[in-house]
């Protein structure tokens, strides 16, 4: 091979060495403001206070179909509660747990229970969903205490979590940043200025779109999230080109090194 080849194959390796480095630089490298949370962003977004008219997060939420409640009912007499949280016999949404008891709801946003039958859900959040029992059993009690609580608390985790799946929540109310803390956290690769949140409502599902890096997030109605919300980070382009969490810069330097010991090796 003459020197003339030998250099067009050099000055061929040069120009793809130069093109390479300069593709790694620009995926490698992560803006700050695309990282860091809850900024100081400019402009008023208008969000509005969730708690401007309600007390907690569970007055927003609608009771849906499958989710679980625990209700238990408490009278001066033991025989009494005993009646009226026992399991009916051939009854499949009720399950006895050390002695509390979960009744799923059904399709048609009914709990069967005991002795009362079937007490419509549909519309209900969880402080409407107690009155509604309550109502039930009035012509039967007099004096008693009625525990209701939501008990299907989860999310999905869905994307560039580190943790992906149906995490449950440890709380009654959970901030977005604390679904975040549960899923493991984001990857370095995880679009958190568009994090997804999509939810299922009376009237489908809707899908709201949430910028984590952004303060503002704090006094917004998507704050908080609900039960059985699917949160989703899409990935950044880099991941695309096979770039891996353990791209540092130190393979950028072993690129760099490359190109300059080519670029003397064609002088």
């Amino acid at each position: 091979m003459n020197r003339f080849h030998c250099k067009t194959i050099l000055g061929q390796i040069r120009r793809f060495s130069f093109m390479l480095l300069l593709l790694l630089s620009f995926y490698s490298c992560i803006p700050q403001k695309e990282i860091v949370l809850l900024q100081d962003m400019e402009g008023d977004k208008n969000y509005k206070n969730p708690f401007d008219e309600l007390e907690s997060i569970t007055d927003k939420y609608i009771l849906q179909a499958n989710d679980y409640l625990f209700i238990n009912v408490t009278t001066p007499d033991p025989k009494i509660s005993e009646f009226f949280n026992q399991t009916r016999s051939g009854t499949a949404n009720t399950q006895q747990n050390q002695n509390f008891f979960y009744y799923q709801i059904d399709d048609q946003m009914n709990i069967d229970f005991p002795y009362v039958g079937d007490i419509n859900l549909k519309g209900c959040n969880v402080k409407m969903g107690k009155a509604k029992v309550q109502e039930a059993l009035k012509p039967y009690l007099k004096e008693y205490n009625l525990t209701f609580k939501l008990a299907s608390n989860t999310f999905t985790a869905l994307g560039e979590f580190r943790s992906q799946g149906v995490i449950n929540m440890n709380k009654e109310q959970v901030t977005i940043f604390e679904a975040v803390a549960l899923a493991g956290g984001t990857t370095p690769f995880g679009k958190i200025k568009q994090l997804s949140i999509m939810r299922q409502t009376e009237n489908g599902a809707v899908t709201h779109i949430v910028d984590l890096t952004d303060k503002n997030l704090i006094n917004s109605e998507y704050y908080y999230i609900y039960p059985n919300d699917m949160l989703y980070v899409r990935p950044m382009k880099a991941k695309q080109f096979g770039i891996g969490e353990s791209f540092s810069l130190g393979m950028l330097s072993a690129a760099l090194a490359l190109y300059l010991t080519l670029s003397t090796l064609i002088k």
